[in-house]
Parts: structure tokens; sequence; C-alpha cells
């Protein structure tokens, strides 16, 4: 449902990246390989006395380069072809200073409280259950547990400073985890 919306590309990089809000906000077109599907987080959008500014991310682990899914991959095309007709409508009222990837129709960056406030009306145009903007995030990382991937690799993705974190925040998962993983050692000894 996420295509053809004006942010369904953030909606969807937030799911398959598990990237934070400032994260996604501060992505500049230049941190996006899409020749060889790589995203580079080096900072994060906050509003600072009333002032927008790029800053270094969360902690050291937060600087990361990530895999891009071909999902969002595809998705963020038609949002760079979006935000070029933007451009050109706006002509040289464009104010995009910094070459962000999400910005406003007018290239200024966006507020997080719009981001959150954009979202709440998306899930109710579209009759989806209410969740916070952040648990797209929580999302990202159950998904990525549900298939199979190592608290590890889902640390590194999320841009945590340690695997204790990751693991008491998605401990929640764990005891599906576990009861998959003891059926698969029943159909790998018992033959079923």
């Amino acid at each position: 449902v996420a295509e053809g919306d004006r942010l369904g590309a953030l909606y969807v990089l937030a799911l398959c990246t598990g990237l934070r809000q400032g994260e996604l906000l501060g992505l500049r077109w230049q941190d996006l390989d899409m020749e060889k599907g790589v995203l580079r987080v080096q900072r994060s959008l906050q509003r600072i006395e009333g002032r927008f500014q790029l800053v270094e991310p969360k902690t050291g682990k937060s600087q990361r380069a990530l895999p891009l899914p071909q999902v969002a991959a595809a998705a963020l095309r038609a949002h760079r072809s979006r935000q070029n007709e933007d451009r050109l409508q706006m002509g040289s009222g464009w104010q995009d200073e910094w070459g962000l990837v999400f910005t406003t129709p007018l290239g200024t960056p966006f507020d997080a409280s719009n981001i959150v406030r954009y979202w709440h009306q998306f899930l109710t145009k579209h009759k989806l259950p209410t969740i916070r903007f952040h648990d797209l995030r929580h999302s990202c990382a159950s998904l990525l547990l549900a298939q199979g991937v190592s608290l590890r690799m889902i640390m590194e993705q999320l841009g945590h400073s340690q695997i204790s974190l990751t693991a008491n925040l998605y401990t929640h998962i764990l005891p599906v985890l576990q009861q998959d993983a003891a059926d698969r050692m029943d159909a790998l000894l018992a033959g079923s």
C-alpha cells in the first residue's frame, strides 16, 4: 500500500533496513549506491535549537554500510523521480542544501513530528493497525529474527553498540524461534 504514497519509500526503507527516524531523514542521495545496492548510514538529522542539523549518528556502531533490498531500491528510484518533479516544479524555490533523500515538496528537511503525523494518516487511510513509526524498526528486527538471521547480524543492521541490547529488545520472539529450532532438529534426526 506504500507504493505511490509520497512517503512510501520512507516507510519501505524503514521496514527493510531498521534505520532510526533521524538516520532516515538525514540520508543523502550520495549515501546510496544504487548500482551496488549499498546504503551508508553516516549522519542523522536533528533539530537543535530550532535549526536542522546533520549530526553524527547515535553510537559509533551506527555508522554502517547496509545492503539495500531490491524492494527498497525500487521504492527509492520511484521516490527520486517524484522528487525530481518537485525540484522542476519549484525551480529556483527548491531549498535542498544537503541533497537529502526525503524532503518536503519545497526541498526542505522533514520535521520528525510531521513524519509521525503523516505516518498515522497513512495508517488510517489504508485501515492498517495503529503502530508507532519507530515500530517499523522493531518490525524489521522481528522479521529478520523470524527468517533465522543471527542476533549479531541484526545488531549490525540496527546499529546497536552491543549484542545484549539487541537480545534484550527481542527476547519476546526467542521462544517461537526456539520451538522452530526444536522442530527442525526433530525433522532432521527423526527423519520426518
